[in-house]
């Protein structure tokens, strides 16, 4: 009896204690962040995949994740200059055309990354409207561009990055 009434104590205090706030994403390779590959026009779904998860509550995003978003905006910005703009000045016809669309979509997953980083930090109580707006704009260019040519290939290129 006395074991009973612990047991249930004991479920009752676990029950109530508060849950802690645990980080949703984890170190990742550009590689396995990357959506590039694959055909274009679905670029924004893709980038939901990788980045989706997220609290509902913005406010309580941990700085861990903020950290990670952070770093995809970053790598992918790194991809972009340092795998696709010469890979893109040393291809010609269809080869160039596939691996401009892919660095759109790459373009898609790194302003993604920084609109989800930039929403939360507005929702825990930071000033980043102007930014918000600024990269939200281009998202929109990105995704249009990326629509525009639903269907095509776009070329994935490997790159050798890792969020922090």
């Amino acid at each position: 009896m006395k074991f009973t009434s612990f047991l249930l104590g004991f479920a009752a205090t676990a029950i109530a204690s508060p849950i802690s706030k645990r980080a949703v994403f984890s170190q990742s390779t550009y590689d396995d962040l990357s959506i590039s590959g694959g055909t274009a026009g679905n670029a924004q779904q893709e980038a939901m995949q990788k980045l989706g998860g997220l609290p509902t509550d913005l406010s309580t995003v941990e700085k861990s994740d903020l950290d990670f978003l952070n770093s995809v905006n970053q790598i992918a910005n790194d991809a972009e200059d340092e795998a696709f703009n010469p890979a893109i000045d040393a291809a010609s016809g269809d080869a160039a055309d596939a691996l401009q669309r892919g660095k759109i979509k790459n373009k898609v997953l790194k302003l993604t990354a920084t609109i989800l980083k930039l929403q939360a930090q507005q929702a825990q109580g930071e000033d980043v409207a102007d930014s918000l707006a600024e990269e939200n704009k281009k998202l929109q260019n990105n995704i249009s561009q990326d629509k525009d040519e639903a269907g095509k290939a776009s070329t994935f290129l490997a790159f050798d990055a890792t969020t922090s």
